[in-house]
């Protein structure tokens, strides 16, 4: 389907939930927000009405997100009925990977076949401080057994921060001698993030992706590695905007998502369905429109319709918005 702009929009984000195993900092406060009431959230069979409904309007690739996607209970069957739903093509979820090594089995079984994994550092002491609970060894152990049973591809969003001074080569070198997509994505100053609460970051923080090719050269080739080269044939396939480069014979590849310093908006195929069944049109915005109302009515006609209004609502470009009122967790990325 087309939007008011001429894109062709064929990618759905669902947020299976707003609770997470996890407290990041960028992304929830300590205590973790105020959450949904059961009542509010949508229903695993609502979630399989509003794939089918969107699926025979053009919808024919489904990602799904949180929160945690993974504590949500039933995500196995419904990525089992996603896969069974006439005109979905490929399922994919991003995630902490912390609950990987025990449910990727079922999950590739069930008709996953790929996932993103966010790590934001690979010093043990600041991932447990940026996500105030976890432990890096966990992440590491969920990445081992996203390859082990065959996810293809497996990419890693790292989310740059200036102030944390990550190792970014170290990042890089992850994609040498095994299969992984590392993917760095310009930190973005949205929700709870956005002020002066929660981790305090702010504009300062983003490091844009030009600077941060030119930061790996330089340290790639201290080390006698060389500089990146785009990937050309070899870049992962995907739904988004990312540009892929790669280190001579590499396994995998290095990605850069530059949100802000390079607008992708025109290349924007997606609308986000929230945990509580809003449909919103563009992540930098807070327009929303209730989905949730007509798939409890089981009126599909009414959900097409609110499908049909959120698409003619997305906007041409996120004109240097960032922030909304809703965090990262609550909205689903």
């Amino acid at each position: 389907m087309k939007d008011s702009h001429g894109r062709t929009i064929d990618y759905l984000r669902i947020s299976l939930t707003d609770r997470c195993n996890l407290r990041c900092i960028y992304c929830m406060p300590d205590e973790g927000v105020e959450q949904m009431s059961h009542e509010d959230i949508l229903r695993i069979e609502e979630i399989e009405e509003a794939v089918r409904v969107a699926a025979t309007m053009g919808i024919t690739r489904v990602r799904l997100t949180g929160g945690e996607p993974l504590v949500r209970k039933g995500v196995v069957d419904l990525i089992r009925s996603i896969k069974n739903t006439p005109g979905i093509e490929h399922i994919a979820m991003t995630t902490n990977g912390v609950l990987l090594p025990r449910m990727a089995d079922e999950l590739k079984e069930a008709g996953l076949s790929r996932v993103n994994i966010s790590l934001d550092t690979l010093d043990p002491a600041q991932f447990s401080m940026i996500t105030r609970r976890g432990k890096l060894e966990d992440a590491l152990a969920g990445i081992r057994a996203a390859l082990d049973v065959g996810f293809d591809p497996v990419k890693i969003n790292a989310v740059t921060v200036r102030s944390l001074n990550q190792d970014y080569l170290a990042f890089a070198k992850l994609s040498i001698e095994n299969p992984l997509h590392v993917r760095f994505i310009e930190y973005m100053p949205v929700g709870e993030s956005s002020g002066s609460s929660g981790c305090g970051w702010g504009k300062e923080d983003v490091v844009p992706s030009e600077e941060l090719i030119e930061i790996i050269d330089e340290r790639a080739q201290a080390e006698g590695l060389g500089a990146l080269i785009p990937a050309g044939g070899a870049r992962p396939e995907g739904w988004g905007p990312a540009r892929y480069y790669t280190f001579e014979g590499a396994l995998g590849t290095v990605g850069f998502i530059s949100p802000l310093s390079r607008h992708f908006c025109s290349e924007c195929n997606r609308l986000r369905l929230t945990a509580d069944g809003k449909l919103r049109p563009c992540l930098f915005s807070d327009v929303e429109f209730d989905l949730r109302d007509a798939l409890r009515a089981n009126d599909t006609e009414a959900a097409k319709a609110v499908f049909a209004e959120a698409l003619g609502a997305k906007p041409d470009d996120h004109h240097d918005k960032v922030g909304t009122e809703r965090g990262m967790s609550q909205i689903g990325g």
